[in-house]
């Protein structure tokens, strides 16, 4: 986590810079810095998380993720308030380079003690054939572009697609993020409950119902419920995988980067493909791609069962 965060330290205040006299290659070498560093900062967390949630014996993992949506979202105000002040994108991003090297550096040192684990190339490339482990990669594949085409898509769709307002819109994707908070922080006592499995499915049933609602219904009052319905079901597909990927502690960082490397395939793919299929059919019937993506994942869901 300190390696990721030394390199996001390097990569944003070279950023603020380079977008500030207008230099590209600056800007792009500080987006890969900022990339690798948040990459394999995000692994190793996860792995922690999960490390956590042993010693706990109980689930934790999903109010992690809770707490990066709150993130998420305090980073976007943040954003906006610097814009609306005409705050220099030196000074914004130097403060949340400040903020990030504080929170960070200070909560490595409350970690777990290391636990042993398979090293070098080879544990690495041996979690690529594994079946369970490539399972649960496509499973949280399909949760991660359930999440990302929300975040990408849903105010635009709204706007284009229902015809409503700007501000409506902005509101529906914050509807969207607020539900799926919610259900990060309440779904650690359905997991504990009823087991992975069985929420899983429910999940991926509310996020597909939800999608549904939003694309054809016509009432203000239902694409809500569609709304919210959505955010629900993508709250816990990707924390989930995280912790099934960590099961074994001795292989737990071999099999994290690779759920990571095929979720992260979502976020990389799903912009420019709902953005090219919305060229051919709308962006609001574009959505009906990440319902196709989640009928197939039901199929890999037995696959988080715990080991």
């Amino acid at each position: 986590v300190r390696a990721g965060t030394v390199l996001v330290l390097l990569g944003v205040p070279t950023l603020a810079i380079g977008v500030a006299v207008g230099a590209v290659v600056p800007v792009a070498l500080a987006l890969v810095a900022y990339g690798v560093g948040t990459s394999v900062w995000d692994v190793s967390m996860n792995v922690e998380g999960a490390a956590v949630e042993r010693e706990l014996e109980r689930t934790i993992m999903p109010r992690f993720h809770a707490a990066f949506s709150l993130g998420t979202v305090a980073g976007a105000l943040l954003g906006a308030a610097t814009l609306r002040l005409a705050v220099p994108i030196t000074v914004h991003l130097g403060l949340i380079a400040a903020l990030v090297a504080a929170g960070s550096l200070w909560s490595t040192t409350r970690f777990l003690p290391a636990e042993p684990a398979e090293e070098g190339a080879g544990a690495a490339l041996a979690a690529w054939r594994e079946p369970r482990t490539l399972a649960i990669g496509l499973m949280v594949l399909a949760f991660a572009l359930t999440e990302g085409s929300a975040n990408d898509w849903l105010a635009l769709a709204l706007k284009d697609g229902h015809a409503a307002e700007e501000w409506l819109a902005v509101l529906g994707f914050a509807a969207f993020v607020s539900a799926m908070t919610v259900g990060r922080v309440a779904g650690t006592v359905l997991l504990d409950r009823y087991g992975r499995v069985p929420v899983l499915y429910a999940t991926a049933a509310a996020a597909l119902g939800g999608l549904l609602l939003v694309v054809f219904a016509t009432s203000a009052i239902l694409v809500t419920l569609g709304i919210l319905l959505w955010g629900l079901g993508a709250s816990l597909g990707f924390p989930v995988g995280m912790s099934a990927a960590a099961d074994d502690p001795v292989r737990a960082a071999a099999r994290v980067s690779v759920v990571s490397t095929i979720g992260y395939c979502a976020f990389l793919t799903g912009p420019p493909l709902l953005g090219f299929v919305g060229d051919q059919i709308g962006t609001l019937r574009s959505l009906l791609v990440v319902a196709a993506f989640l009928v197939p994942s039901m199929l890999v869901v037995r696959a988080a069962r715990p080991r």
